[in-house]
């Protein structure tokens, strides 16, 4: 086995202390989520919860959020709920539907959830919701963990 099989990544932190340590590496480096105005409301093993503000230059011919920008939300959520637990993982699919617009000024939840696992396979559900709690998307993910590589150094 490779010294990477061995190295124990948590460092023996409990999970939810991990999952926040995590967060904060990574949210540190995501100008992505940074420049969209995301923030990271929750976080815990398997899962995240995140806002974003929908703004002008968000929208799209039809003055209502480009479904690409949802779409970005959703996956940081997945992205910061599979990496939870300090290995890098990546997606490996994803399918989104829409339910309804992101308007102007809406303030978009997605919330990421853990299914199922195995191996290093994962499967998240994320829903997305506008500040009245309207369903605005929903997005399934597949992720794919690389084991024995830190997202974090802790």
């Amino acid at each position: 086995m490779s010294e990477a099989s061995y190295r124990d990544i948590s460092e023996g932190l409990d999970p939810q202390t991990l999952a926040e340590r995590v967060r904060d590496g990574m949210f540190a480096k995501d100008q992505a989520a940074q420049s969209l105005g995301m923030t990271i409301t929750a976080v815990g093993p398997g899962r995240a919860t995140l806002t974003m503000p929908v703004r002008e230059d968000m929208l799209n011919g039809f003055r209502i959020a480009h479904g690409g920008l949802i779409t970005t939300l959703a996956d940081t959520a997945f992205a910061y709920a599979c990496n939870s637990g300090n290995e890098q993982t990546v997606a490996s699919g994803i399918s989104v539907d829409f339910m309804a617009p992101g308007r102007p000024g809406d303030l978009l939840t997605a919330a990421a959830q853990l299914v199922f696992e195995a191996g290093r396979t994962g499967v998240y559900d994320i829903t997305v919701t506008n500040q009245k709690g309207e369903l605005i998307a929903v997005m399934r993910g597949k992720s794919y963990r690389l084991k024995g590589r830190p997202v974090v150094e802790l």
